[in-house]
């Protein structure tokens, strides 16, 4: 698995995700909504540690600037 997220990239998602954790903790989003919202968040955790976001491989995108061995012109 490549890397496709760039570390700014990354921070934005994890500051969302406890964004929104800190929203539906203290009660301010809640029901389906909150809920909808508090997975989001786990998926953004999740896809930052990975640094890898599988919907990033479907559309072609690709934040990250370190160049691969594979993509590397000698």
């Amino acid at each position: 698995m490549k890397k496709n997220m760039s570390k700014i990239d990354r921070i934005i998602r994890i500051a969302l995700a406890l964004i929104l954790g800190t929203l539906y903790y203290n009660g301010i989003i809640s029901g389906t909504l909150g809920l909808v919202l508090l997975i989001l968040s786990v998926v953004f955790i999740f896809t930052s540690v990975l640094s890898f976001c599988p919907l990033y491989t479907i559309f072609g995108i690709n934040t990250c600037q370190v160049k691969s061995e594979e993509n590397r012109e000698d």
